[in-house]
């Protein structure tokens, strides 16, 4: 179901002291940048490999990613897999019993389709399904 993980979202307060620290010392370069109003969020792709890091920057304090930070602070937010098609992919878990946060894709960055799976049904951890955006020909 799964093909790799595509990357590993970071909660943090402000992108720009967090781009301080992964761009300019770790020295990930910043694949891509953009302000995802659907999610509330900020968002700043760097990589690593084939993967990425995401940076999230709420938007505001009612945004998910702003009540997550007000809850646990900065750090791990979640865990990105990749797949060729999120609605097999959706159809695939809920029959397996999988709760899931949305029950239908929604837009995400880059063009994508995004869906979230309910941390308590996969050990604690909030786990996105990603399905890029098709390539242009």
């Amino acid at each position: 179901m799964f093909s790799r993980i595509d990357h590993i979202g970071v909660a943090v307060e402000e992108i720009e002291p967090a781009l301080e620290l992964y761009r300019d010392r770790l020295e990930l370069e910043v694949a891509h940048r953009e302000v995802v109003e659907q999610q509330g969020v900020e968002a700043v792709l760097l990589d690593v490999g084939e993967n990425h890091v995401e940076l999230l920057a709420p938007l505001g304090a009612d945004t998910p990613v702003g009540k997550f930070l007000a809850k646990q602070g900065p750090g791990l937010h979640h865990v990105a897999y990749q797949v060729s098609d999120i609605d097999s992919a959706l159809r695939a878990l809920k029959q397996a019993g999988i709760r899931l946060i949305d029950e239908q894709p929604r837009p995400g960055i880059r063009g994508s389709r995004v869906a979230f799976v309910h941390p308590r049904a996969t050990g604690g951890v909030l786990t996105e399904i990603v399905q890029p955006a098709a390539e242009p020909r």
